[in-house]
């Protein structure tokens, strides 16, 4: 997919976002949380770039997920899992090394919305997200709710260029400026 520079500020631009459940447990047959990202990504008018599932393995997270930063045709990519406390938990560390940029609002406001529904629990989550490369990467808890809560009240918005006042969409192009 190429980058566009040249729309309407009121045209919708579709995205090509790779999905990653991180799971030592699911497979592509109980993966309630990558189908949900997965079916709200094609129905917001994005493209499913990749989908596929992976053990909570540093290496093998990070050898993934830099063959699809490397990849030109992938614009956006959304973990899911491996974001808590326990010692199987590795998605960050596994994400924070390959990163040009952390972008640290993002993991905030997923705490601040998440607290509405869960409580003081929403601590324990270490959702995260950043750029490398100019890929837009964005670490999600590993429950449904959590992938719902994160993309509709902050993904949605961000990855569409309609909104205003700023959205993710418009400094694709930028993202690599030097």
């Amino acid at each position: 997919m190429t980058h566009h520079h040249h729309h309407a500020p009121g045209e919708f631009l579709p995205l090509a976002i790779a999905v990653l459940t991180v799971s030592d447990s699911r497979t592509a047959a109980n993966d309630q949380s990558g189908e949900l990202l997965q079916n709200k990504i094609i129905n917001a008018g994005h493209c499913l770039a990749a989908r596929t599932q992976s053990t909570d393995d540093i290496y093998q997270l990070r050898a993934l997920l830099s063959t699809w930063i490397a990849e030109k045709s992938v614009q956006v990519i959304i973990t899911t899992g491996g974001t808590g406390v326990t010692g199987r938990d590795r998605t960050p560390e596994a994400v924070l090394p390959l990163l040009d940029k952390a972008l640290t609002g993002f993991g905030e406001l997923f705490r601040q919305l998440s607290f509405a529904h869960i409580g003081t629990a929403t601590i324990q989550s270490r959702a995260l997200a950043g750029i490398a490369n100019g890929t837009l990467i964005f670490s999600l808890p590993g429950s449904p709710a959590a992938c719902q809560l994160a993309w509709d009240d902050i993904l949605a918005a961000q990855l569409d260029r309609r909104t205003s006042p700023c959205n993710f969409v418009q400094l694709l192009p930028r993202l690599l400026e030097q």
